[in-house]
C-alpha cells in the first residue's frame, strides 16, 4: 500500500534522518520509535504530503484511503460531536449524519426521505459502527457542541473520526493520550483485529507489544527495522549494539596496523598503494563509534529531605452537584510511598490532585501537611512558557546554578549542564521555546520541576508526549526517589514499574486502596467480574421454575384438530406477509411515491412486522407442544 524509499530530512545543519526505506502492506502494523525531537512527527507529515523531504520518494498504491491522527488534532470550532466525527468528504458519513439529525429533531419528513438511501448505501452499519466506537471511547452525548469539550475529549473525538472512516492505511501519533485504561484496552483489541495497515507512534510499551508486528527505530539518524513486537525489538536491538561494538573493536585492531603503515610511507606515494590509502580512510570511518540515541541523565535531580510527618487526609469529601468525587476519604502517607491513581475519565482524579495541592477546597474533612514537605507538581496541561524565550532562559529563571545532593562528585551544576543532562546540547539551549517539539517541551517542563529538588512529586499524566528513553530514565529516577510519589497515568507499563499500590477511583466517591500493581489489580477485577457473573447466573437458574418430570399422567397433549389447522394457516400466512413487506420496501426505494402514499406504506410495513412477530411466536408455541 505504501513504499518509502531513501527519505532524508534536515533542518539547517541538523540531520533528522537519512535514507529511510520501508513499506507497509495490508495488515502490517509498524511501531515507530525514536527520541523526542528526532523527527517522528516530521516523518509522518512527509508521508502525508504535508511537508517536503530533502530527498527520497513516497509512493502510495492507487485509490488507497488514508487517515491521520496528529498529537494535537484540529477540530472545527463549530458544530456537534457527530458533525466532527463524520467526514464531510464521505457521502455515507454525511448521509448518516443527516439521518441522526432528523431523528434528534423528530423530522419525520426528512426520515422518510432518507430511509431508502440509508438502506441502499449501508448507512445502518455505518451508524452502528460510529456509535460502537464513540461509546468505547467514553463519548455518550453525541450532540454536545465542540466548544464545550476539553482537550482530552477533542483528542478522543478525533481518534473516533479516524476509526469510523475505516481507512486502508492509518497513521496514529500518540493515540493513547487522554484515554483511560478501559478505552486503551478496547483500542488495542480493535487495531490488533483490524486488517488495515498501520504506522503508529506511541510511548505505551504494552500497546506497542500487543498491537504492532514490526518496529521501525530511528537511531542516530538511521532507520532500523525489526520484524516482531516490542519485546522482540528490545532483544534484537541489544544484539545489534553488541555486534556493532564487536565490529568496531575488530576495525580498531586493523586500523592500528594500517596507521603504522601510513606513517612509514614516504610523502610521495606511488599509485600502486592508492587503493590501500583509500581503504585506510574507509576503515577510519568504521572505527568511529556510531552516534546512538543519548539518554536523559537524572542523577543530579534528587529529592530533598522529608520529615516523618508527611501528609494525612482526614474524612475528606467532595462533590460537584450530584457528582460525588470523594466520600469520607482517609489516608496517611508514609516515607517513600509511591501511589498510582487509576479510574475512568471524568471520575475526579485530577480534581483529587488539585485538592491535595490546596487548589480546590474539600466540602468536609481536611489535609494535614508536614512542615518539610515540598511539592513538585507536573501538570497534564502544557506549561505556559514564553514562546519567545530561549530554552536556557527558562531554567535560568529558576536559578543560574543548582546544588546537587550529598554524595555527588560535584557540589553545584550550571543551568547549561542541567539542560545537557536533559538532552538539550549547548547549541539547542539557545532555541526559542516555540521551536521545540511537543516532546521536547514536556522534557523541558520535567526539568524545571525536578531541579527544584521536591520531596513529594505529584505527576498528572507524566508519560504524555515523552519518548521511551526518557520514560525509562524517569522510571529509574522514581524508583530511587527518596520521597513520596503520587501518579495519575494511563501508561500501564509505567504504573507497573513505578507504583507500589493504587488508589482506584471506582465512582460515586469510592476509592479503593489496592496493595499491588495495575496488572495485579486488573487480574483481581477480572476474577471478581467472573465470580459476579457466575453468581448472577446461578441466582437466575434457582429462581426459574423447574418443569416437572414427564410421566404418563402429565405428558403434554398432542395438538388438537383446531390447533393443527391454526399452525397450517400460520405457515401459509407468514410468507405472504414477507412478500407484501418486500414489495412495499421496493416501492419506498424508488422515491416515486407521494407524501401520503409514503406515509401509508411506512405504516403498513410496521403493521406487517408486528403481525409476523405475533405469528412467529405462536408458531413456536404450537411446534413445541407438538414435539
Amino acid at each position: 500500500m505504501l513504499q518509502v524509499d531513501q527519505l532524508t530530512k534536515s533542518f539547517g545543519d541538523r540531520l533528522l534522518f537519512s535514507d529511510v526505506t520501508f513499506g507497509i502492506e495490508r495488515g502490517q502494523k509498524i511501531g515507530l520509535i525514536a527520541p523526542n525531537g528526532s523527527g517522528k512527527s516530521t516523518l509522518l507529515r512527509i508521508l502525508l504530503g504535508q511537508e517536503e523531504a530533502d530527498s527520497g520518494s513516497v509512493i502510495y498504491e492507487r485509490d488507497i484511503r488514508r487517515a491521520y491522527l496528529p498529537q494535537l488534532p484540529d477540530l472545527p470550532e463549530g458544530g456537534t460531536i457527530l458533525e466532527a466525527c463524520f467526514s464531510r468528504f464521505d457521502p455515507v458519513a454525511q448521509l448518516t449524519l443527516q439521518w441522526e439529525q432528523a431523528v434528534e429533531s423528530e423530522d419525520h419528513a426528512a426520515m422518510e426521505r432518507l430511509l431508502p438511501e440509508m438502506e441502499a448505501q449501508g448507512g445502518w452499519s455505518y451508524e452502528q459502527r460510529a456509535k460502537e466506537i464513540l461509546g468505547a471511547l467514553g463519548i455518550q452525548d453525541h450532540h454536545r457542541p465542540i466548544t464545550r469539550l476539553s482537550g482530552g475529549e477533542r483528542k478522543r473525538i478525533a481518534l473516533a473520526s479516524t476509526l469510523i472512516s475505516q481507512p486502508d492505511l492509518l497513521f496514529l501519533d500518540e493515540p493513547t493520550n487522554h484515554l483511560d485504561f478501559k478505552s486503551i484496552e478496547w483500542l488495542e483489541g480493535y487495531l490488533a483485529r483490524s486488517t488495515m495497515g498501520l504506522l503508529l507512534i506511541t510511548h505505551d510499551r504494552y500497546f506497542l507489544d500487543r498491537v504492532c508486528n514490526e518496529i521501525l527505530e530511528l537511531d542516530g539518524g538511521q532507520a532500523y527495522r525489526y520484524r516482531g513486537n516490542y519485546d522482540y525489538y528490545l532483544t534484537k536491538r541489544q544484539e545489534r549494539h553488541e555486534a556493532e561494538d564487536q565490529a568496531r573493536d575488530r576495525a580498531l585492531n586493523l586500523y592500528r596496523r594500517e596507521l603504522d603503515w601510513m606513517r612509514r610511507q614516504p610523502q610521495a606515494r606511488g599509485t600502486k598503494a592508492q587503493y590501500r590509502i583509500d581503504a585506510f580512510h574507509e576503515l577510519e570511518k568504521k572505527t568511529q563509534a556510531r552516534q546512538h540515541t543519548e539518554q536523559v541523565d537524572l542523577s543530579g535531580a534528587k529529592g530533598g529531605y522529608i520529615g516523618k510527618k508527611i501528609f494525612e487526609a482526614k474524612h475528606v469529601s467532595k462533590r460537584f452537584g450530584d457528582k460525588v468525587i470523594l466520600e469520607d476519604f482517609n489516608y496517611i502517607f508514609a516515607r517513600h510511598d509511591k501511589v498510582g491513581i487509576i479510574g475512568e475519565n471524568g471520575v475526579g482524579k485530577t480534581t483529587f490532585l488539585r485538592m491535595l495541592l490546596g487548589e480546590v477546597a474539600p466540602d468536609s474533612g481536611s489535609f494535614d501537611i508536614g512542615t518539610t514537605v515540598r511539592f513538585g507538581y507536573y501538570s497534564q496541561t502544557a506549561p505556559d512558557f514564553d514562546p519567545k524565550k530561549r530554552v536556557i532562559d527558562i531554567v535560568q529563571d529558576i536559578a543560574d546554578d543548582f546544588v546537587l545532593p550529598q554524595g555527588s562528585n560535584i557540589e553545584r551544576i550550571s543551568a547549561s549542564q542541567i539542560l545537557t543532562r536533559f538532552l538539550f546540547p549547548p547549541e539547542r539551549q539557545y532555541t526559542p521555546v516555540e521551536k521545540l517539539s511537543g516532546g521536547e517541551l514536556r522534557r523541558l517542563y520535567l526539568c524545571t520541576i525536578l531541579v527544584t529538588s521536591p520531596n513529594f512529586l505529584i505527576l498528572d499524566e507524566p508519560t504524555n508526549d515523552l519518548d521511551i528513553l526518557t520514560l525509562q530514565a524517569l522510571e529509574e529516577y522514581l524508583a530511587d526517589f527518596a520521597g513520596c510519589v503520587l501518579i495519575v497515568s494511563h501508561d500501564r507499563f509505567f504504573m507497573d514499574k513505578v507504583t507500589e499500590h493504587l488508589f482506584c477511583f471506582e465512582g460515586q466517591g469510592q476509592v479503593r486502596d489496592f496493595p499491588g500493581s495495575y496488572t495485579l489489580y486488573r487480574e483481581v477485577r477480572e476474577a471478581e467480574e467472573r465470580e459476579r457473573t457466575e453468581l448472577e447466573q446461578a441466582k437466575r437458574k434457582t429462581s426459574e421454575p423447574t418443569s416437572p418430570p414427564r410421566t404418563s399422567t402429565n405428558r403434554p397433549a398432542r395438538l388438537s384438530y383446531a390447533e393443527k389447522k391454526e399452525l397450517e394457516h400460520i405457515l401459509a400466512q407468514i410468507p405472504k406477509l414477507e412478500q407484501e413487506k418486500a414489495e412495499l420496501e421496493e416501492k419506498l426505494s424508488t422515491g416515486m411515491l407521494t407524501h401520503d402514499a409514503l406515509m401509508q406504506a411506512s405504516e403498513r410495513i410496521g403493521q406487517l412486522i408486528d403481525e409476523m412477530d405475533e405469528l412467529t411466536l405462536r408458531q413456536l408455541e404450537l411446534e413445541e407442544k407438538a414435539s
